[in-house]
């Protein structure tokens, strides 16, 4: 086991990782940028570095001053959390190179899985159902008018290097393909510095499903069952659930042998997520793999009573994995909570937190950095906390979120609070009718100051 892990990221990622290393016997160093020096992942870390100044590219994405923090300090390992570096292959081969462990995916697994198109071809090479498409990059207008005619409008472009939704453009007849990829071509290249696309059938009323996988160092893999994080705006998720009240037990066993049998057949190491996309007639394509822990994760934890953090120590460390496959035995939901004003576009609203309420009870967990007196720099993402809450149903889990949510006071900023109360009075949400495009048709007129 290792002596000392480096966490490179910050907030309430960087803080759920110090938590379980201290209950591990691990030592923890924290990283942060000068904007960061008061946030709780440096005070409770047993050590600290400063890395730079609050623009990320001084600090958190800055490798050279993650790695000498590593070495002034000893650490013999850096975990990455999401986001920042958590799936850049330099950074990975960086690590190896100087005999630190990443606990992550290797530099090749990334690469391998980063491009849309390599890993969507690697896993129908695996047997694991993909969406009809090209089988790599289209190299003209005219290829994709014949693969489109082929396979049947509407079809979706996709930026091979894209994220976030940047480089995506559907497609419902050959009249608007030249538009479609002239534009596709050019947000992908000023976004990502690569303008290749590749083309897909566009899968109508879709849910966004991932199953939660774990491999270890001897080529083996087992899942943790799904998520159902189908409630999105442009792309992010704002509420994800487990177990999906779209999945049935026969669904939901063919979607983790499909994971596993991914997983396994590229010698995935650490914990990972592969995503699927679930069209109405409950047929699962692969769309995507993320190389690391997902924000999401908790939830999984809450139902299968197993510590995703632990795990990826361990199978980093050497262990081998359980074997065994987990399925839930509760409901679970978690809430987005952002630094953002819902009722005027999700503006982001940083600012000092005058007063914080945190909820509580029975089936209620908090993963935050914040606190009172705490301010929220503008330098990074919203999310300032996630409420996740269990329970014996998902009724009894919608309740109990809102009783959690009307306990939840924050003062000083906006937040999403509010959106979070609305949906979860909406009928078609709670009667678990909706897909990725739900929040298109949502009237955000609804919301009500908390």
């Amino acid at each position: 086991m290792f002596n000392k892990i480096l966490i490179a990221n910050r907030g309430e990622i960087a803080l759920r990782i110090i938590r379980t290393c201290k209950e591990m016997g691990v030592k923890t160093v924290a990283v942060y940028s000068t904007a960061d020096k008061d946030s709780l992942h440096v005070r409770f870390a047993d050590e600290a570095v400063c890395i730079g100044s609050p623009a990320s590219k001084d600090s958190y994405l800055n490798i050279p001053r993650i790695i000498a923090a590593a070495e002034i300090t000893n650490a013999d390992a850096i975990h990455p959390g999401y986001g920042f570096l958590s799936e850049n292959a330099e950074f990975s081969r960086i690590c190896e190179e100087y005999n630190i462990k990443f606990i992550g995916a290797s530099p090749e697994m990334i690469n391998q899985m980063g491009d849309k198109a390599t890993a969507k071809a690697t896993m129908a090479a695996a047997g694991v159902p993909t969406i009809p498409g090209s089988e790599g990059l289209i190299g003209s207008i005219d290829e994709g008018l014949s693969l489109a005619d082929e396979i049947g409008y509407p079809v979706i472009l996709k930026a091979t290097a894209g994220g976030g939704g940047k480089g995506m453009r559907i497609v419902k007849e050959p009249a608007g393909f030249k538009k479609a990829w002239d534009d596709a071509r050019q947000e992908s290249a000023a976004a990502f510095g690569n303008n290749g696309l590749y083309l897909e059938k566009f899968v109508e009323e879709p849910r966004h499903i991932e199953i939660q996988i774990i491999g270890d160092s001897r080529g083996k893999a087992c899942h943790l069952s799904e998520r159902d994080c189908s409630i999105q705006r442009r792309h992010q998720k704002l509420v994800e659930e487990t177990p999906s009240p779209f999945i049935t037990d026969e669904l939901r066993e063919k979607m983790g042998q499909a994971a596993i049998k991914g997983a396994e057949a590229i010698a995935y190491e650490g914990a990972g997520t592969i995503e699927f996309l679930v069209d109405k007639n409950r047929n699962f394509y692969f769309m995507e793999m993320n190389t690391r822990i997902q924000v999401e994760h908790p939830i999984t934890e809450e139902v299968t009573d197993f510590d995703l953090i632990k795990e990826q120590i361990k199978v980093a460390a050497g262990e081998p994995i359980s074997g065994k496959n987990y399925f839930p035995k509760l409901f679970a939901m978690e809430c987005r909570i952002n630094a953002e004003d819902p009722s005027n576009g999700f503006r982001p609203s940083p600012g000092k937190i005058v007063n914080l309420h945190l909820p509580g009870g029975k089936g209620v967990r908090i993963d935050s950095h914040v606190y009172a007196g705490y301010i929220i720099p503008p330098n990074y993402d919203s999310m300032i906390a996630k409420l996740i809450v269990s329970g014996q149903s998902r009724e009894e889990v919608i309740v109990r979120m809102k009783r959690a949510l009307e306990e939840f006071v924050i003062d000083g900023i906006k937040t999403t609070i509010p959106f979070h109360l609305t949906l979860l009075e909406d009928p078609a949400f709670n009667s678990g009718n909706f897909t990725t495009k739900f929040l298109d048709d949502f009237d955000f007129s609804k919301i009500k100051p908390h």
